[in-house]
């Protein structure tokens, strides 16, 4: 049955007419989504042919310039979730950090709940970076984000539902950096430090009373650059290796402090000579078994390398199709700490980075076009890749996750290409890292 003349042509213009008349592009450049909007109840049955009355609620989708109030797109392309990508939608990274944090830790009925929490402030970056590594395993200590002398909405509600325990040391449920505010009733313990490298020193003293072992490896960044900085989150995670700071320079003595009392490990120094130089290397090799520096130019690039390298038993190794991935933006360093508890649980893997909300870099195109998943006759046996994207559509449009969704999608491939993934095909990969040999450890000087 055909609804009446004026329903319809109402009907059709918003079908037809509406959409020719949205630039499509300028909506999704300004962060723009559709959404439902009651704009009519009907109190008659237009539908109907005589009888009673009835009440008809009437939607319609509209544009808006504000991304945050519907989980569509343009069109009604989904902003939350595609075949291959999954949307942590928040305004801020303390939203961020308080869904990674449920959807990691769902509160089932049968499910332990987390011994404790994490909270670090919302103007300290390099505290969640640090605190990443409490993420994983053993301890799978999830990072939220507090302020100093407030708690925000998310952060309060995350840690309602996520009701830690208390455990380890003193029973304590939340470790609280830097100042940030904890809700009464939770015991809580303060991490303080004058420093970002103070701070991450009285991490790892608190992850080594926690997990009671030696690191096998450390990392450390510059605690001045954040997007170089941010990879290290979801590897400290995935592997319980501490993350430590210096300055481009001069590497603090709390940094020192910390390599001494693991003379043993292997560093991992993260970026370039740019980012971190030879001189700053030379002094962590004083108090270092040995020190290997892992860097590209840009923070992009860099954290693809760090995503591709291997060195026995430390880096991802992600040559490969088949694995998990987390995407954030250079401009929100807190969102890696957000993402720690997802690079560590379900489908694990890498924090890769953008710098721009609404272009794909090339070079990350690139990298997930090489390990794009594929398949030659039974699509069902194959591996596939996944994104989980930190941030709403300010942080990473909806244009960049529908081409994201497509670069990761299952796709058939003849029989040259092989029996899984897709040849590189003369895409261009990420470069080795920088050879630059480590000082040897002076004696008497661990």
């Amino acid at each position: 049955m055909r609804p009446p003349g004026p329903i319809q042509n109402a009907i059709e213009w918003l079908r037809h007419d509406l959409p020719k008349r949205i630039d499509h592009r300028a909506l999704i450049g300004g962060g723009a989504a559709l959404v439902a909007l009651v704009v009519a109840v009907i109190a008659i049955n237009p539908f109907g042919g005589g009888g009673g009355g009835g009440t008809r609620v009437v939607t319609i989708a509209v544009a808006t310039d504000n991304a945050q109030q519907a989980p569509v797109g343009t069109l009604g392309f989904p902003l939350v979730a595609t075949r291959n990508t999954t949307r942590i939608s928040g305004p801020d990274p303390a939203s961020d950090a308080a869904a990674a944090a449920l959807a990691s830790h769902p509160p089932a009925p049968q499910a332990k709940p987390p011994e404790a929490v994490s909270v670090v402030p919302d103007d300290n970056w390099q505290a969640g970076i640090a605190a990443s590594v409490l993420a994983g395993p053993p301890s799978r200590i999830p990072v939220l984000i507090g302020q100093r002398g407030a708690v925000p909405d998310a952060t309060s509600q995350a840690l309602s539902q996520l009701n830690p325990q208390g455990g380890g040391s003193g029973d304590v449920a939340v470790y609280a950096m830097d100042g940030a505010s904890v809700p009464s009733g939770l015991k809580s313990q303060e991490l303080d430090g004058d420093s970002p490298a103070a701070i991450a020193n009285s991490v790892d003293q608190l992850r080594q009373r926690l997990v009671r072992r030696e690191p096998e490896h450390i990392l450390v960044v510059n605690s001045d650059q954040p997007g170089y900085a941010m990879p290290a989150a979801a590897w400290a995670a995935r592997s319980g290796d501490p993350i430590l700071f210096t300055g481009k320079n001069q590497v603090p003595a709390a940094t020192l402090a910390a390599l001494r009392r693991h003379a043993a490990s292997a560093v991992y120094v993260l970026g370039p000579v740019s980012v971190i130089s030879k001189a700053a290397v030379s002094q962590l090799g004083r108090v270092s078994a040995s020190v290997t520096r892992v860097g590209a130019t840009g923070a992009v690039q860099n954290a693809l390398l760090f995503a591709r390298y291997t060195d026995g038993s430390f880096g991802w190794n992600i040559n490969d199709p088949g694995h998990g991935m987390e995407l954030a933006n250079a401009d929100k360093p807190l969102d890696a700490a957000a993402a720690a508890s997802l690079a560590s649980s379900g489908e694990w893997g890498p924090l890769l980075v953008t710098d721009t909300a609404d272009v794909l870099p090339p070079e990350l195109k690139a990298f997930l076009l090489d390990i794009k998943p594929g398949y030659q006759t039974d699509p069902t046996r194959a591996v596939y890749n996944h994104v989980w994207l930190m941030g709403d559509a300010t942080a990473i449009g909806g244009e960049v996750q529908a081409e994201i969704d497509e670069l990761a999608e299952l796709a058939q491939i003849g029989t040259a290409a092989g029996a899984q993934g897709t040849a590189t095909g003369g895409v261009a990969q990420p470069g080795g890292p920088e050879g630059e040999p480590a000082p040897q450890p002076q004696k008497g000087k661990k």
